[in-house]
């Protein structure tokens, strides 16, 4: 007996599968090679470092090395001293580039050279002027004193402490220029307002500048410190982690365990460095989510 179903009965048939647009595939091709190389150059080295760096035992040695120690207390210095003074001064620079002076803006082209050229020669060139025996530096203080200047790099804190001055120097003229533009961008009417009621300069940064500048402030000095921590230029190419290892930081401390054939031990301390990163991004999109 054969079953006939009606049209109000009949079985719908599934959706039809829904197509790309000619948008969607070239966009899924132009983005393709950027996965690739995100990929190959970046997840699969972070994954294999972390897989390399997961034996409990490196930590362990890591721990028993006074190096590492060393270093860790040197990339806190670095962070504490450096962030602060770069940022205090490019603050009150910012102040004064903000003036609208012919002579400031030319200077102001001349100051922003160091964060402008390439960090390999600057850098290098800054090494061949502390080299104690025919170091421009060195000359300089002979020809003034008659006395032989000091071996600068050859001190692990004088070391350490030209390392911070480099970095401080470097990267001094773009936070400068972040902090300028916060400040041209707070409303003249309230300065003129203040200068009529007879505000000083420290009251009108005070009342003003400060608290408009507070938050842009405080997230590049977050930003900074990331930057910071991964700064490997300053020290490595002014030092090179000596005198005797000992003006290593954490970003150049990989290279020493790299150079002992210790491969997994050089990843662990790069990993070591993650719980100082992470607090950092955590209040730095926080600032910057509200």
């Amino acid at each position: 007996m054969a079953i006939t179903l009606s049209d109000d009965h009949a079985i719908p048939s599934p959706p039809l599968a829904p197509r790309l647009t000619t948008a969607q595939v070239w966009g899924i091709v132009l983005i393709a090679p950027y996965l690739l190389v995100f990929l190959a150059f970046v997840v699969y080295p972070v994954c294999y470092g972390l897989w390399l760096a997961r034996a409990p035992s490196n930590y362990v040695a890591l721990y028993n090395d006074p190096i590492f120690a060393r270093a860790a207390v040197n990339t806190l210095i670095f962070l504490v001293i450096g962030i602060n003074i770069k940022m205090l001064i490019a603050l009150f620079l910012s102040g004064f580039f903000a003036q609208q002076r012919t002579w400031i803006r030319w200077l102001s082209v001349i100051f922003i050279l160091p964060w402008a050229v390439p960090s390999i020669p600057t850098i290098l060139s800054v090494r061949f002027m502390l080299n104690p025996e025919w170091g421009m530096v060195n000359h300089l203080i002979f020809n003034l004193t008659g006395d032989d200047g000091p071996n600068w790099l050859n001190d692990p804190t004088v070391a350490l402490t030209m390392a911070i001055g480099v970095h401080i120097w470097k990267s001094l003229p773009f936070w400068t220029l972040i902090l300028m533009t916060g400040r041209l961008a707070i409303a003249q009417d309230l300065f003129e307002a203040a200068e009529v009621d007879g505000a000083s300069w420290w009251q009108k940064f005070r009342y003003i500048t400060w608290p408009s500048l507070q938050t842009l402030y405080i997230t590049c000095s977050l930003l900074s410190m990331i930057w910071t921590l991964g700064d490997f230029n300053s020290v490595y190419l002014l030092t090179g982690g000596g005198p005797a290892d000992l003006t290593h930081v954490l970003s150049t401390l990989g290279i020493r365990y790299l150079r002992l054939d210790q491969l997994s031990l050089a990843m662990a301390s790069i990993v070591c460095a993650i719980p100082f990163v992470l607090p950092l991004m955590y209040f730095m999109m926080k600032r910057l989510s509200r």
